[in-house]
């Protein structure tokens, strides 16, 4: 059997061709035996490729990909049980073969593509996916056969979200539109860490348009260019945001790991509702050039994973000084920490754990959320951990009363956005500053306005308060007490606490405001009898859905986290406890 298979991949009744990548927010499950039309979308070499394995997948422990790790993973890879390119497609079984005239066509896909058809119609985690991914995954098993491994992430595939840029055939849209087609001069830093460390970037992942700032009407996980993300533990699952795609596509496996990006709580929350490990450093550790910003205060690039020593190795990857961003200039470290030999059992061990009860009376947290939560608690004592009760965040009821915390954000977006634009290279739409932006916002019918409304961008502008203005000093000095003094760092410093934890939906206020880390891990899950609750179309609560917990931090103290977060996980491991109402069934083995 000679000549080109062909990955096709049906996008309703359009079909993507080689030249662009391949959207995938309307994607059906895949039909061995449908019409696929002319147009294909990734020529990816010749059947024997696909027929010329020699590894008995029984000598092998291949690992189901949606619990496996980056450890599992590598450990396929080297004893030969599986390549990168393998990782990245696989072969539908025909019931019967298909053919056209005389000739046997075999339909292959890429396997974690597969595993996106399987679910992407009903969660649209992802929204497109990268043209050359097999291309990449077979440079990668090239310099693996030469003995040349870049690091512990090698071959392995990633999806990131949709506005961190990437100078390839994929789209970097935020979401919207109005920067559709729009290019930068190079890769976003932290794309480009990838790619040093030898991951195979294959998709972006769909989030809530503009990193949610942009709408107070909208859903978590909508999106113009995307759809409407949602999670897979009930169906309609709020997925919480703004990184919601991301966090979707990593709990199912969609690929080994993903990126996000956090202004206030877009890393950790779309993590607890999908019960995974989310990371969001502290602003500076890992760059943001290239990425759509909301404010350089907050804004910071993590990482989402299904455990936290996956999260730990893609930190290291990103982590680290880049003159395009000054921010990172303070990074204290001349090296950056181990942050993944930091992942030990006994973390916990003598370390004095904080908890901020008025955070949970001011806000309040369904009494089942708390009774888990005291639970983990009894678990991290019993672990050796000293637990210290009632050591508030003493500025917490005036900040909950306050609009400065927004105020700040305004001011940001309306220096840092134009700044963004006018660095693009392509903007088709000279979309230029945020009055431009809502103009096209609003006049374009994919963008569902009014229904979705831009009183975000409208109390921006009509503020008119720059990050340059004299006015935002004052107002950024209360923003910092409220973090720091009057906040978690006041906290730590007061109590002499190592970390600060809180049910992860509660955790990521007051770190936004100073920019330090958070890590979520999973604790547990709405019970039977939880009353549901929806937004629109979405349920945002009720029996089922996944509950974390957040450890809070010093600045730059992740190697810390990490640790107190890993042994926590490694006493519970709830995240597979939890069941989902829809997942992917494709696996490695499939295709030996």
């Amino acid at each position: 059997m000679k000549g080109p298979i062909t990955f096709l991949l049906q996008l309703g009744a359009v079909y993507t061709s080689i030249a662009s990548a391949c959207k995938l927010s309307d994607l059906p499950i895949l039909s061995a035996h449908g019409s696929y039309g002319s147009n294909q979308c990734i020529a990816i070499g010749n059947e024997q490729a696909v027929i010329d394995r020699l590894i008995d997948p029984q000598a092998c422990d291949i690992p189901k990909l949606i619990e496996a790790t980056a450890d599992q993973l590598q450990d396929g890879l080297t004893k030969g049980c599986f390549t990168s390119v393998d990782l990245v497609k696989v072969r539908i079984t025909l019931q019967t073969p298909y053919q056209k005239g005389n000739r046997l066509i075999i339909v292959v896909v890429q396997t974690y593509v597969a595993r996106i058809a399987e679910v992407n119609s009903t969660v649209r985690a992802v929204t497109e996916i990268n043209p050359d991914a097999l291309t990449i995954a077979k440079q990668m098993d090239n310099e693996r056969k030469m003995g040349k491994l870049r690091g512990p992430l090698h071959g392995l595939p990633i999806v990131i979200k949709n506005n961190i840029f990437t100078d390839d055939k994929m789209s970097s849209t935020a979401g919207s539109y109005a920067i559709f087609g729009a290019r930068t001069s190079a890769d976003a830093t932290v794309a480009t860490k990838l790619r040093e460390a030898g991951l195979v970037i294959m998709g972006k992942s769909g989030a809530s348009q503009w990193a949610n700032f942009r709408s107070l009407n909208s859903t978590n996980g909508w999106s113009a260019y995307g759809g409407q993300v949602t999670a897979a533990y009930i169906k309609n699952q709020d997925p919480s945001g703004s990184s919601s795609g991301s966090g979707v596509a990593s709990d199912l496996g969609l690929a080994f790991a993903t990126l996000g990006t956090e202004t206030s709580g877009s890393i950790v929350s779309p993590a607890d509702k999908s019960n995974i490990v989310g990371l969001k450093p502290t602003v500076g550790l890992t760059s943001r050039r290239f990425v759509v910003p909301i404010s350089e205060r907050q804004d910071t690039v993590g990482p989402m994973a299904r455990s936290v020593k996956d999260a730990a190795y893609l930190l290291q990857v990103i982590a680290g000084k880049d003159s395009n961003d000054n921010y990172t200039s303070a990074i204290p470290f001349d090296t950056i920490p181990d942050y993944v030999k930091a992942c030990d059992i006994n973390a916990l061990k003598g370390k004095r754990i904080g908890v901020p009860r008025n955070v949970i009376k001011i806000f309040g947290s369904p009494q089942t959320v708390v009774d888990q939560f005291n639970q983990a608690l009894a678990v991290m004592k019993k672990a050796g951990a000293i637990i210290v009760e009632n050591t508030d965040f003493t500025s917490f009821a005036e900040f909950a009363q306050s609009p400065i915390p927004d105020d700040i954000l305004y001011a940001d977006s309306l220096t840092n956005l134009p700044a963004f634009f006018k660095q693009l290279k392509v903007n088709p739409h000279n979309i230029t500053d945020l009055e431009t932006l809502r103009r096209f916002t609003q006049h374009h019918r994919l963008e569902e306005y009014p229904s979705r409304d831009t009183a975000r961008w409208d109390i921006a502008l009509q503020k008119g308060i720059k990050n340059t203005d004299p006015k935002f000093w004052p107002m950024y000095q209360k923003n910092v007490k409220f973090g720091n003094e009057g906040g978690i760092l006041g906290a730590l410093r007061r109590h002499k606490l190592d970390a600060a934890v809180l049910p992860t939906d509660l955790s990521p206020y007051i770190p936004a405001l100073i920019g330090s880390p958070i890590i979520t891990v999973p604790m547990g899950v709405y019970p039977n009898g939880t009353k549901v609750n929806h937004d629109r179309e979405l349920v945002t609560s009720g029996p089922g859905i996944p509950i974390g917990i957040g450890f809070m931090g010093d600045l730059w103290s992740e190697e810390k986290l990490i640790g107190l977060a890993y042994a926590f996980e490694q006493k519970t491991h709830a995240r597979p406890k939890l069941k989902r109402f829809i997942q992917p069934k494709k696996e490695v083995k499939d295709i030996l």
